[in-house]
């Protein structure tokens, strides 16, 4: 009986335990399954609460003394515990030493930032140093002062090409336009190009370039020709330009009349300003041969003394200077530079590195004007209009020369003049002719050497040797008669 009782509670004891067993497990086990699928992490989590929780609930430190070991086994469950807990939360700058530790650092010993970052006390937290950019890598208009200098100047360079055309093209035309009428009344044809083969007037100035004009004008008596060339300032040109500031010039108009042979008389005569009469004196070979005195001043035909006469005899200036030629240079002083009349105008002095020429250059009859339009480079085309009197000067020029004849003694003092000039050119040039006329004996023979030692027949070279060496000896023997006759002379 007693050991029936004893089997009933024991079975009540077990029946009460098992549905607290059941319900503690389906309260804690159950949330930690459901946790643990939805979170791959909560093993972690799990460590981490039971380890704060043992933390929680250890029991505060005795004031009693403990052995030595059980201090020690506390130290070493704390500093496990630390680590554990750091393990999942380390910082930045831990995982950034680990990195660049593993790199060697002799490998980057001379590259800045990799060998500072491998040292441990490193902070990747530094702030940031902005360097000061240099001023000539600044994208500023500063950086580009060369580039705008440039382009200025290039633009400034166009613009005054653009102008300077077309101011001298306004000048040539204006001229052209107050002089058309006067030299289509005194001669047939006006304006020939020359690009075909008949002489067409085509009545417009021929553009050499973007200073340059040139006007031919024929078919007139006594007159073979006339060249008019417009020689304007550069002004398209901007350093011309700028050089003309420090020392102003003026534009020109030259004057070239080409006479027939029978037409002039032969004399040389100039006159201009001082400056231009010296500088044609020596530079123009017919000036330099036949003028050998000094520039002369004009006061006596009433002349302004800014002007010089240059002639070759002193009837030539008589003859020239009448009243109305005097009356044209006086009054038109300031627009004329020179006016050289000759017949034996071959240009300027021909200067040659290996001596003087064989032959003596060719002369042509012409009468010269060289007339400065007004304005000092300042010109407009209304000044163009004041060298309307030049012009019919030049006209009355060529009718002048044509009626202008020497008298007896001055037209053999004028041939004894040429033929001086042609005997001092000849008393020159003989050593030259000498020894151009020995190096063509030189090349012939020399030829002749040549021609026998290409031949192919040996008795024809023995032959054309010995006829060679009898003409030889022919010239020898004729230079000894020659001599012995010279000596015989003399006895």
């Amino acid at each position: 009986m007693r050991r029936a009782h004893l089997l009933l509670i024991s079975s009540l004891l077990l029946l009460l335990a098992f549905p607290l067993a059941r319900g503690r497990y389906s309260d804690d086990d159950g949330e930690d399954i459901v946790d643990f699928d939805d979170n791959d992490f909560a093993e972690f989590e799990d460590m981490n609460d039971e380890q704060a929780a043992e933390t929680e609930t250890a029991p505060p430190p005795r004031a009693s003394q403990t052995s030595q070991p059980e201090e020690d086994e506390d130290e070493d469950e704390a500093t496990v515990e630390l680590e554990d807990g750091q393990d999942g939360f380390e910082d930045s700058e831990t995982q950034d030493q680990d990195m660049y530790s593993k790199y060697d650092r002799e490998e980057f010993d001379g590259i800045e930032g990799i060998g500072d970052m491998a040292k441990p006390g490193h902070s990747m937290k530094d702030p940031l140093i902005i360097h000061t950019v240099p001023a000539h890598l600044q994208n500023s208009w500063e950086s580009y002062y060369m580039e705008i200098l440039m382009v200025t100047g290039l633009l400034a360079y166009i613009m005054n090409y653009i102008i300077g055309k077309n101011k001298n093209s306004r000048l040539a035309h204006a001229w052209f336009n107050s002089h058309r009428e006067l030299l289509e009344s005194n001669f047939a044809l006006v304006g020939d190009d020359g690009t075909s083969k008949e002489a067409v007037s085509t009545g417009k100035l021929n553009q050499e370039n973007e200073h340059i004009y040139n006007l031919w004008c024929s078919g007139r008596v006594c007159c073979e020709g006339m060249l008019i060339q417009l020689k304007f300032l550069k002004r398209q040109d901007l350093l011309n330009v700028l050089a003309r500031m420090m020392r102003p010039v003026c534009d020109q108009v030259q004057i070239k009349v080409t006479l027939s042979d029978d037409d002039m008389d032969t004399f040389v005569f100039a006159v201009g300003t001082k400056k231009a009469t010296a500088k044609l004196q020596k530079e123009m070979q017919d000036l330099s041969e036949f003028c050998g005195d000094k520039p002369k001043s004009g006061a006596k035909y009433g002349l302004p003394d800014s002007l010089a006469i240059v002639s070759e005899m002193g009837e030539v200036t008589d003859g020239v200077m009448d009243s109305k030629m005097v009356h044209y240079i006086t009054n038109h002083a300031d627009k004329i530079e020179s006016i050289h009349f000759s017949d034996q105008f071959s240009g300027p002095k021909v200067m040659q590195e290996e001596g003087q020429p064989l032959k003596l250059p060719e002369t042509k009859k012409s009468l010269l004007f060289t007339f400065n339009v007004p304005g000092m480079g300042n010109t407009s085309p209304k000044d163009m209009d004041s060298l309307l009197p030049l012009m019919n000067m030049v006209i009355y020029s060529i009718d002048k020369v044509k009626k202008l004849r020497l008298n007896r003694e001055g037209k053999q003092k004028a041939d004894r003049n040429r033929a001086r000039v042609e005997e001092n050119f000849l008393k020159q040039t003989h050593a030259q002719r000498q020894e151009a006329a020995q190096t063509r004996r030189e090349e012939k023979k020399r030829a002749e050497k040549e021609r026998i030692m290409n031949e192919e027949d040996p008795e024809r070279q023995r032959r054309l040797e010995e006829a060679a060496q009898r003409r030889d000896q022919k010239k020898i023997e004729k230079k000894q008669m020659k001599m012995k006759q010279i000596k015989v002379k003399a006895m």
